[in-house]
């Protein structure tokens, strides 16, 4: 019985995880495509953070943590354990604040009746690229340079404005502008903060 239901549990997860690798994929490539999908799609709240935004901040957590271990000369588990514990923080901070910022953004300067959980879905999936990269870095270090195609960030979010968030063409510009700012800095403002006010969580 206890063998079925472990069997289940695993089968549910590898399918969690394929929807969501398949998610992140169409956002990257075809992000116009996947937000006019996603407009569509019913999903509760919880639905959202646990299927989606908490699976990729632990694996972001998980490669910062493995990539530690696996590219240092020296293993080091308190130097992984910190990297991981900075990573999450940032990357749970940074999700958050960036959806209530631009909640209040979205009710105070363009003048849109509040919605915190629409705000955090259109966070979540315009932070996909983010996510993917991140994950890729910490496990690869090396490949510094690719942190340049989070700029690519601005076109998905430009991509999602009218069809998931359902912007005025005319103000699309300017909420592009502060959506993407948000998404892109808020997290690496938490991250730097956490370097300069927490030492025991620097590496």
């Amino acid at each position: 019985m206890h063998f079925f239901v472990l069997l289940h549990f695993n089968m549910e997860k590898r399918k969690m995880y394929k929807e969501l690798f398949n998610w992140i994929i169409v956002i990257i490539s075809q992000p116009a495509k996947a937000f006019y999908a996603l407009s569509k799609k019913k999903e509760q709240e919880e639905e959202f953070l646990t299927r989606f935004v908490y699976p990729l901040i632990g694996l972001v957590t998980l490669s910062a943590f493995l990539g530690i271990l696996f590219t240092r000369k020296e293993f080091d588990l308190e130097l992984a354990l910190k990297a991981s514990i900075k990573t999450l923080l940032s990357s749970f901070g940074g999700f958050f604040l960036s959806a209530y910022l631009l909640n209040e953004v979205w009710g105070n300067f363009f003048r849109k009746e509040k919605d915190m959980k629409l705000c955090q879905r259109f966070v979540g999936y315009s932070s996909a690229l983010m996510f993917a990269l991140n994950t890729i870095l910490m496990l690869l270090p090396e490949f510094f340079f690719l942190r340049i195609f989070v700029l690519y960030t601005v076109y998905i979010v430009w991509e999602g404005a009218v069809p998931y968030m359902k912007i005025e063409e005319e103000i699309r510009l300017k909420f592009v502008a502060v959506a993407t700012t948000l998404i892109v800095v808020i997290p690496e403002l938490i991250n730097t903060t956490l370097f300069m006010l927490m030492p025991g969580l620097r590496i």
